[in-house]
């Protein structure tokens, strides 16, 4: 049966084995030493070279009967085809590597709060005992977060929520709680050191995320007014803490952030701890590691070096 030829705009299919034998010609420039080398006879060689010429559709070497040396198309092939065979030998390694967690790519999303501390801290420990895992970290909200983990474009993702209130469908790993305080404008009245309950802010135009982004701790803020015979007077919305505390800075408002975020020194910012009222506490968050499905090997191994 005749062979059908492939378009012209394909490139060929090259055996590793041609490329070796390439090789052992380019370094011997003797056809019969490279033969020996390869542990077979010059004929089948000659044959060989004479393939991977026909199928690049270019000479490689200029052959005498005294000389055998290579053209500019063979020298400039010769690292690239050094390359080649080096990284398809490695190719074993780098399987098992991958299959074992200590190579291949990481995607991980998070939350702006988890970039203040706790996040730097993980990745430069993972990072200096995997340098081959490629880590890919974007910042992202938790309704982004979950569109990402359904269309499996992240592999995990850093989450804030209201304490038990994880996306539910999902694994889960709680790694921090922390309480909500409140940041306050400086020239703000209740900036100073008396201490502030609730009922001291309740009336006070508030700035906040939209519901949307972290809907349990939205609503943990609101069930808290609302406990308190209150409606929130939101003023502004915003979606990143650092946003919001810039917004705060403005004088817009008061905004109940992560105990975590006090770590963003904004100028014209003080963030004070609020007291509840007797029978109600002010709501605390929780960040979790959440990921669909099976943990990957690379994931298994970056939970491993969550800070204690």
């Amino acid at each position: 049966m005749r062979e059908v030829a492939a378009p012209p705009h394909q490139p060929p299919l090259i055996e590793l084995r041609l490329w070796r034998q390439f090789l052992a010609v380019a370094d011997a420039l003797h056809f019969g030493r490279a033969a020996q080398r390869l542990n077979m006879t010059q004929p089948p060689l000659t044959q060989a070279i004479a393939q991977l010429e026909a199928l690049l559709g270019l000479k490689l070497f200029d052959r005498t009967k005294r000389s055998v040396q290579l053209t500019v198309a063979g020298a400039a092939l010769v690292p690239e085809a050094r390359d080649l065979l080096a990284r398809a030998q490695a190719l074993p390694l780098v399987a098992r590597a991958s299959a074992d967690g200590q190579a291949g790519r990481l995607r991980l999303a998070f939350v702006s709060t988890v970039g203040f501390d706790l996040l730097p801290r993980w990745v430069r420990a993972f990072r200096e005992q995997y340098p081959k895992v490629q880590l890919e970290l974007i910042e992202a909200t938790g309704d982004v977060q979950l569109q990402a983990l359904e269309r499996g474009e992240i592999d995990a993702g850093f989450m804030l929520h209201s304490p038990g209130f994880a996306p539910p469908g999902l694994a889960c790993r709680r790694l921090a709680r922390d309480p909500l305080v409140l940041a306050l404008p400086e020239q703000s009245g209740l900036a100073g050191n008396t201490p502030l309950t609730l009922k001291d802010l309740l009336d006070q135009p508030l700035v906040i995320f939209p519901r949307r982004i972290v809907p349990s701790l939205y609503d943990a803020i609101f069930a808290m007014y609302h406990a308190s015979g209150q409606l929130p007077r939101v003023a502004q919305e915003a979606i990143q803490m650092q946003t919001i505390v810039n917004l705060v800075s403005a004088g817009l408002g008061v905004a109940w952030v992560p105990d975590s975020v006090r770590q963003f020194q904004r100028p014209g910012v003080v963030y004070r701890t609020v007291k509840g009222r007797k029978g109600q506490a002010v709501p605390g968050c929780e960040t979790s590691l959440v990921w669909a499905g099976a943990a990957s090997p690379a994931l298994e191994r970056f939970m491993a070096f969550a800070p204690g």
